[in-house]
């Protein structure tokens, strides 16, 4: 039976917090696994989140939603790669 092919999920989102709670925000993020600030202005936070499901992705997104001091955080956009497994490193010989 053929193995299933990995897939590695990729998001972006934004936060948008309460100003005066910006950097505590930030802090919390900078703690989570899999999840990669990639600017922040304005009370906005703009992250890129990695993970192997879309529900790890909606996951981390929910944990940060509930920190003190954000009013939103919404998924932007999600990319799905898919690891190609070929037959080329596997030997199939009998011998």
């Amino acid at each position: 039976m053929p193995e299933r092919p990995q897939r590695h999920h990729i998001s972006s989102a934004v936060i948008a917090t309460m100003p005066a709670r910006t950097a505590a925000v930030l802090a919390e993020i900078a703690k989570m696994e899999n999840v990669e600030v990639h600017g922040e202005g304005g009370g906005k936070i703009v992250v890129v989140i990695e993970g192997t499901s879309t529900g790890m992705l909606g996951e981390c997104l929910t944990h940060m939603s509930l920190l003190d001091g954000v009013i939103s955080a919404n998924m932007v956009f999600e990319h799905v790669e898919t690891e190609e497994t070929g037959s080329d490193d596997r030997n199939t010989d009998a011998a």
